[in-house]
């Protein structure tokens, strides 16, 4: 892990989080209209959009989860490996691994970097922690950030 990773087991510190700026204004309305349904995840998103670095498209870093970038995350309970890909809501398959950003785990892996660890509190109350292992380059999601 590099230096410039934050995980969430170091004193209880959150990781960084980058997004890029094309993708914001979408992910705020998103959040804004989703504050009736679910206020609690909309709160959740948009705190992250608040103390997130917003960097311009083109210099989002190539292993920084996305929109349309497919992430491997580890719980690092059970050593188990998933991959998904955050999508916006009405892309979202969950049969082909393609998770709403408008998700909790969605919200959760957003803007992460590889090496980056976070809490995760399962629907059983459980808490985990889940590491990016990897994010695909840009090259493989050509297409998908409309």
């Amino acid at each position: 892990m590099t230096e410039k990773h934050t995980t969430a087991r170091g004193a209880g510190r959150r990781p960084r989080v980058v997004i890029d700026a094309d993708r914001l204004s979408r992910l705020e309305a998103l959040a804004e209209g989703a504050m009736q349904r679910d206020p609690k995840l909309a709160d959740r998103l948009l705190e992250e959009l608040g103390r997130a670095r917003i960097v311009p498209a083109a210099k989002l870093p190539p292993d920084v989860v996305a929109v349309g970038r497919p992430v491997t995350y580890r719980d690092e309970t059970t050593g188990a490996e998933k991959t998904v890909t955050p999508v916006w809501p009405e892309e979202a398959d969950i049969a082909q691994g393609r998770i709403s950003v408008m998700t909790p785990i969605g919200v959760a892996l957003i803007g992460l970097a590889e090496g980056a660890s976070l809490h995760w509190d399962r629907r059983d109350g459980e808490r985990r922690i889940l590491t990016i292992v990897r994010v695909a380059s840009h090259d493989a999601i050509e297409g998908m950030d409309a």
